[in-house]
């Protein structure tokens, strides 16, 4: 591993940690960047630590604070749903501009009031589960042909990907969870991500492209 470059990604739970250890890892460590998943704590106590999920930015900015401490010589990046971030979020509630200029707007708000040279800040627009609507056909590994119609009249019916709803009742993971009964979002979720590839998200999700943009450069920085 000489002249790697590691890269923890701090993210909201075990789907996105599969994701980072399944489908990232392989594809940066190409490159000689090496990511580790750092799931989110929400609490902690003297004997335990509660993992996934955050309700409160609060909590989000301690714990981001806390890593880039601990992990000072190297740098640190996010896998955060922009669907349901604490309200409290910097920049949160201006609604200016389209929805990448809303997001990048976010995470500078985040870099910025945290104040850690060694964080970039990054959401992933809406959820997870928006990036799998890439390429529908995917699906067929786990539903029927009927199904996956429905779920490209969803992906047609939207600009992208990442501009499926992010309402409680149309957020991507709800569709999937209404029409595919006992939808997995860790098992099938890495499972699909798999099929649908990582060079057709890219392709598609032009904030999750920039973001792997962004963690490829480290590597030139180097």
């Amino acid at each position: 591993m000489k002249n790697s470059i590691i890269l923890y990604i701090y993210c909201e739970g075990p789907t996105e940690e599969s994701f980072i250890n399944n489908i990232l890892y392989p594809y940066l460590s190409n490159i000689n960047i090496y990511v580790k998943p750092i799931i989110c704590e929400t609490k902690r106590t003297v004997n335990r630590k509660y993992k996934g999920g955050v309700s409160d930015y609060k909590k989000i900015k301690d714990e981001l604070s806390r890593l880039c401490k601990q992990h000072k010589n190297e740098q640190l990046t996010t896998m955060f749903d922009y669907y349901g971030l604490p309200e409290n979020t910097p920049g949160l509630d201006d609604k200016s501009g389209d929805l990448f200029e809303r997001i990048s707007r976010i995470e500078q708000a985040v870099e910025d009031d945290i104040g850690m040279r060694n964080l970039f800040f990054n959401l992933t627009v809406h959820e997870f589960e928006g990036l799998l609507f890439s390429n529908t056909s995917a699906f067929t590994s786990i539903t029927d042909k009927r199904t996956v119609s429905k779920l490209q009249e969803i992906r047609n019916s939207f600009a992208s990907p990442e501009h499926i709803n992010d309402s409680f009742s149309d957020a991507p993971s709800k569709r999937l969870e209404k029409h595919i009964p006992g939808y997995s979002k860790v098992t099938n979720g890495t499972i699909l991500s798999t099929q649908v590839g990582i060079d057709v998200i890219i392709k598609e999700c032009k904030h999750f492209g920039k973001w792997i943009s962004r963690i490829c450069s480290l590597g030139m920085q180097k």
